[in-house]
C-alpha cells in the first residue's frame, strides 16, 4: 500500500472506527482475496463493532498495493460510499508520491594507467541498476496491536455515541474584590479555544462563566446526576485560580469567583463510580488549567537545538494563590475508608504540584494554547496520554520560567477521541 494510502487511512480512522458497519463486509473481504477465513475470524473476535473496525483498519495497513482500492470498492458495494469519498479525499489532501526516475544502465570508464595490467577488463563495463518496482518485496511486518495481536484488543475504550459524551467548561475571569484575586486575562481564549475543539470531537459543550465556589459544585453535581447511560464518556475543563490545599488523592484547590476554593479531588469525587453509576466503566477526563501553588520554576540548563520561546514582556501572569493549611481542629477523613476507587479517572494538570501555571494575555495559557494545538494535529491518531505527552515536551519548552504540565492517570485502556 502507497504511504499516502495509509496515511489517509490513519487519518479517517476516527470517523471509520465511530461509524463503520463491519459485519457486510466480512465475505466481500475474504472473496476478493484481502483477507482469509482464519484471518476474518481473528478480525470478528477482536471485541466491539468498534474494535473490530479498529483492528480491521490496522491490519488493511499490510494487505499489499490493492487493499486500499478494493476497501473502497466494498465500501461502496456495501452502502456506505461516503467512507470511501471520505478516504479519497484524505487521500488527495495529502502530497502525492515522488515521481520515478528512468534509471538506466551506467557504464563505467575503466581504462587507465593506474589499472592493473595483469587484470583483464572490457573496455566498458555496463552495470545494470534494478528499478525499485522491480525489486522482490519482503513480506510487510504486522504491526503490534492488529488483529493477531491478541494483547491490545480489549484495551481501547470505544467511542460510539453522537455526541459522545458531555463536556463542562467553568470559566472564571473576574472575581470579587474581597478576594483579592486578579483578574484572569487571556482566559476566555482559553475557552472559545476549548469550546470549538471539543465540540469538533463530537461532545455536547455546556460552558459556565464566572461562578462562585458553591455554584461551582453545584453545576458540577448537576452534570454528576444527569444520565449518562446513552453516552461514552464525559469532560471537565475548568479555568480559574488554583491553590495547594490537604489531599488524600489529587492535590490542588480551584478558586469560585468568591475567593472560596474546591479541593480538585472532591470535584473529581462527584464523578467516580459511587457517586455517578452511569459513567461506571467510562472515561471521566480532567482538564485543570490553575496554578498549583506559588513557586516559580526557573529550570536549569541543558543542551538543546533551539531556544525555548520567550514570553513577551509584562503579558505574563500566573493562576497562583498561597497555600492555606488546615487548621488544627480540622477532623481528618479517615484514609482507608473514605478512598472509593478511582477507575477510568484522568486528571490532567497544567503544572506540577506546587507550582505556577503561566498564561498570557493575547494567547490565553500555555498549556491550553498547547493542548489545543496538538488536539488539532493529532486527535485522529494518537491516544491521549501519547498526546499528553506531547503537550508536557511543549509547554516545557517555553519561557524564562518554567511549566510542566502533568496527569494523574486511572485510566484501563487506551482513549482515541472520535473526530467528526
Amino acid at each position: 500500500m502507497e504511504e499516502a494510502q495509509r496515511r489517509a487511512l490513519r487519518r479517517g480512522r476516527a470517523r471509520l472506527v465511530a461509524v463503520l458497519r463491519v459485519a457486510p463486509l466480512w465475505d466481500p473481504l475474504e472473496e476478493r482475496g484481502l483477507f482469509t477465513r482464519p484471518m476474518v475470524e481473528e478480525l470478528q473476535s477482536a471485541g466491539s463493532r468498534g474494535e473490530q473496525a479498529r483492528q480491521l483498519i490496522i491490519d488493511l495497513e499490510t494487505r499489499g498495493k490493492q487493499a486500499f482500492p478494493t476497501f473502497l470498492s466494498i465500501l461502496r458495494d456495501t452502502g456506505q460510499g461516503d467512507l470511501a469519498d471520505m478516504l479519497i479525499e484524505e487521500c488527495e489532501c495529502l502530497p502525492g508520491p515522488p515521481q520515478p526516475v528512468d534509471l538506466r544502465p551506467v557504464e563505467l570508464d575503466l581504462r587507465g594507467e593506474k589499472h592493473n595490467k595483469s587484470a583483464r577488463f572490457p573496455e566498458r563495463l555496463s552495470v545494470p541498476v534494478q528499478a525499485e518496482s522491480e525489486r522482490p518485496r519482503t513480506p510487510p511486518v504486522l504491526a503490534p496491536g492488529s488483529a493477531v495481536d491478541k494483547r491490545n484488543r480489549d484495551l481501547v475504550y470505544e467511542l460510539k455515541g453522537d455526541p459522545c459524551g458531555r463536556c463542562l467548561i467553568l470559566n472564571n475571569v473576574n472575581f470579587s474584590r474581597d478576594s483579592n484575586l486578579s483578574t484572569r486575562e487571556g482566559s476566555d481564549v482559553d475557552c472559545e479555544k476549548l469550546e470549538k475543539r471539543f465540540k469538533t470531537l463530537r461532545f455536547d459543550v455546556l460552558t459556565r462563566r464566572d461562578l462562585k465556589a458553591q455554584e461551582m459544585a453545584s453545576e458540577l453535581q448537576k452534570l454528576a446526576w444527569q444520565d449518562h447511560g446513552a453516552l461514552d464518556c464525559c469532560v471537565v475543563v475548568i479555568l480559574s485560580h488554583g491553590c495547594q490545599t490537604s489531599h488524600i488523592q489529587f492535590p490542588g484547590g480551584i478558586y469560585g469567583t468568591d475567593g472560596n476554593s474546591i479541593p480538585i479531588e472532591k470535584i473529581v469525587n462527584y464523578f467516580n463510580g459511587s457517586h455517578c453509576p452511569s459513567l461506571r466503566g467510562k472515561p471521566k477526563l480532567f482538564f485543570i488549567q490553575a496554578c498549583g501553588g506559588e513557586q516559580r520554576d526557573r529550570g536549569f540548563v541543558v543542551d538543546c537545538d533551539s531556544p525555548g520561546d520567550e514570553a513577551p514582556g509584562g503579558s505574563l501572569e500566573s493562576d497562583a494563590t498561597p497555600f492555606q493549611p488546615p487548621s488544627a481542629n480540622m477532623d481528618e477523613p479517615d484514609a482507608v475508608a473514605s478512598l472509593p476507587t478511582p477507575s477510568d479517572i484522568l486528571v490532567s494538570y497544567s503544572t506540577f504540584p506546587g507550582f505556577v501555571s503561566w498564561r498570557e494575555v493575547s494567547s490565553g495559557s500555555w498549556y491550553v494554547e498547547t493542548l489545543d494545538s496538538v488536539l488539532e494535529q493529532y486527535a485522529s491518531s494518537e491516544d491521549l496520554l501519547n498526546m499528553l505527552l506531547r503537550v508536557a515536551n511543549a509547554v516545557s519548552a517555553k519561557g524564562t520560567y518554567k511549566q510542566i504540565p502533568g496527569c494523574f492517570n486511572f485510566l484501563r485502556k487506551k482513549f482515541f477521541f472520535a473526530c467528526k
